[in-house]
């Protein structure tokens, strides 16, 4: 993993009005002179759980502080799947969740379905129609308390948006 990361000091993408700059990573360090092993200039991180940190995310030079990977935010409760409905949002995506309710009158299931706000870290290049794998985290907003942790790509294009898929 260390084999990936710089050494020295790259400035990350400035895209916003704030300097951006990942908050574990001291930017001013000064150069040990007799001292080998020397910490990389980027701050990545395993969430656990069986999942593996995306190499986009090692070393490319975004800066999200909701991104599990790169930022301070810890996954942990449900790990669900769904599929991407919209990413129209900065860093947001909504994925429709389908699952099967039991009427125990008619001893049957009904179709229903939920849409969740779920973050995604530039990590991930995300498009509709994509099935994603997501953690649940502490509350990053109002509606969102769900990570990206892994992409699958979509795999047939001729399926619906709402048409209806349990995985």
């Amino acid at each position: 993993m260390l084999a990936r990361t710089s050494r020295e000091y790259v400035e990350c993408d400035q895209h916003e009005k704030a300097y951006q700059s990942q908050d574990a990573v001291f930017v001013a360090r000064k150069r040990a002179v007799g001292n080998q092993r020397q910490k990389p200039m980027r701050f990545t991180r395993s969430v656990g759980l069986g999942i593996k940190t995306p190499a986009t995310a090692i070393e490319s030079n975004y800066v999200d502080k909701k991104c599990p990977f790169t930022g301070n935010v810890s996954i942990r409760g449900r790990i669900l799947k769904g599929l991407v409905l919209s990413t129209k949002m900065k860093r947001t995506i909504i994925v429709r969740r389908d699952y099967l309710h039991y009427i125990p009158k008619y001893r049957r299931f009904e179709k229903r379905h939920k849409n969740i706000a779920v973050h995604c870290s530039p990590a991930f290049s995300v498009k509709e129609g994509d099935v994603v794998t997501m953690g649940e985290c502490r509350p990053l907003s109002k509606t969102v308390r769900f990570n990206v942790v892994a992409h699958e790509p979509a795999a047939n294009a001729q399926t619906g948006k709402k048409s209806f898929r349990t995985f």
